[in-house]
């Protein structure tokens, strides 16, 4: 089979990979093109909201972080009224990178070309020789740093957008946001972000990330085979099954996961009991708190390409488990290439040793340099390898988990579409609907086989 390229024949493959996923298959020369990677920035980047970074990152008047949104590079700043703005990292001038390093404190920043100077507003303040070369009437008010669209923050989880047709984040988020408050709410204090996000480079195609996350707990224990060998997992095939694989709109989906049967786990993954105490108040019902109780394991994606992982695991085969939770973007850098940042978070009012332990629990394990980190990495970038391939591109891929086989969870109580079991790969063939679905130009005539 010849390799596909052209705008007509990118479409039909779109469109035949549409048809194919509601069916539990997916087209391998999809997942890392060269081709669709060029689409991705307009028709995915360009129209969903995409993380930027949380609003502890910035605690005070003049702090930035620069970030990214698809291929544009985006500068988070507290102004001097306490507000978080997100504006182009690029001079209104020539457009130079305004911005060179990735976080700091400043009331103003200078281009490093010709020296146009911004506060942090994004207000144009000063012009080098502006009344001798522009003339005193220069109306510096239409050369301001072009803001982010569509700027606006959840729990402290701070998004931007692109597209000013696309809802409000909360209508975005949907049903997500009630289990976002699951790990941002549990105390009145909220999260905060502890040192840099970590980051590094893995030659794999971004969504590889995405859909590990988004609905992929069968993989546990092959991949972290070394949990269950180090006992700090039961070595149990089903450890990861249970109870619940939820399905959401947009694309976005999670696992919420406890102990299977006949297995005993501390209950609300081992937080300090001084922190448990306070959970009804801190959620505000008492139904987060009995979802809580029950879970050991959360993992999700909130589309396109911020995950999370909340889990209960030991930093070593001698120590007690304690919760960890980090955040994780995946940051295209092309076809077969991503960036991936990590945050680690921890409950602001949480005891300080509390605090250590969960941190260092985080580092040791799925940090940068984590045992289990880097189980992930080597299998995301021999998918990307292989579906390269004229041969293992040409295949289809198997996304039939769960499909006609597992039922709705009726007992469970949050909102979605619960599966009664987290082995299951719904979230993934959602996900890659979504992806698609963007992705399809309706009005490409091409698109229709």
């Amino acid at each position: 089979m010849s390799v596909v390229s052209g705008d007509r024949n990118i479409q039909r493959l779109i469109s035949s990979g549409r048809q194919s996923v509601e069916k539990g298959q997916l087209p391998a020369r999809l997942v890392a093109n060269a081709e669709i990677h060029e689409l991705e920035a307009e028709r995915v980047f360009g129209r969903s909201w995409v993380f930027l970074a949380h609003e502890s990152e910035v605690p005070e008047a003049g702090d930035y972080v620069v970030r990214y949104m698809g291929d544009d590079s985006v500068i988070v700043v507290r102004d001097e009224s306490g507000s978080v703005r997100a504006m182009a990292n690029s001079c209104r001038h020539r457009g130079t990178l305004l911005c060179r390093t990735e976080a700091g404190n400043t009331s103003h920043f200078r281009c490093p070309y010709h020296g146009w100077t911004y506060k942090n507003t994004g207000d144009l303040t000063g012009v080098p020789a502006q009344e001798e070369v522009y003339g005193a009437s220069m109306d510096k008010a239409q050369w301001n740093l072009t803001p982010v669209p569509r700027l606006e923050s959840y729990n402290g989880l701070v998004f931007g957008c692109l597209d000013d047709a696309a809802p409000t984040l909360v209508e975005y988020l949907g049903d997500m946001a009630w289990y976002i408050d699951l790990f941002t709410k549990r105390s009145a204090g909220g999260l905060e972000v502890r040192g840099e996000p970590q980051r590094w480079v893995i030659d794999a195609n971004w969504k590889l990330g995405a859909d590990n996350f988004v609905g992929d707990a069968y993989h546990t224990l092959m991949t972290h085979r070394s949990m269950a060998e180090l006992g700090l997992v039961p070595p149990d095939p089903n450890f990861a099954s249970a109870p619940a694989h939820i399905s959401l709109s947009g694309g976005h989906g999670l696992g919420v996961l406890g102990a299977p049967p006949g297995y005993e786990m501390p209950p609300f993954m081992n937080y300090p009991e001084e922190m448990i105490e306070g959970l009804a108040a801190s959620y505000g019902n008492q139904t987060h708190v009995d979802v809580l109780e029950r879970t050991t394991f959360i993992h999700g994606t909130v589309f396109p390409n911020l995950s999370f992982l909340n889990v209960m695991i030991s930093k070593d085969h001698m120590s007690v488990p304690v919760p960890m939770l980090t955040m994780r973007l995946w940051r295209p850098l092309s076809h077969d290439t991503m960036e991936v940042w990590s945050w680690f978070l921890i409950e602001r009012d949480a005891p300080d040793d509390f605090k250590d332990l969960s941190y260092e629990t985080y580092i040791r394990t799925f940090g940068v340099s984590g045992v289990f980190e880097q189980d992930d990495a080597e299998t995301w970038r021999s998918i990307t390898k292989a579906t390269k391939g004229l041969l293992s591109g040409s295949q289809r891929l198997n996304f039939e988990m769960g499909l006609n086989v597992l039922g709705r969870d009726p007992d469970w109580k949050g909102p979605g579409r619960a599966l009664s079991s987290g082995y299951a790969e719904q979230n993934q063939r959602e996900f890659w609907g979504r992806w698609l679905e963007l992705l399809e130009d309706a009005d490409d005539e091409s698109a229709v086989l």
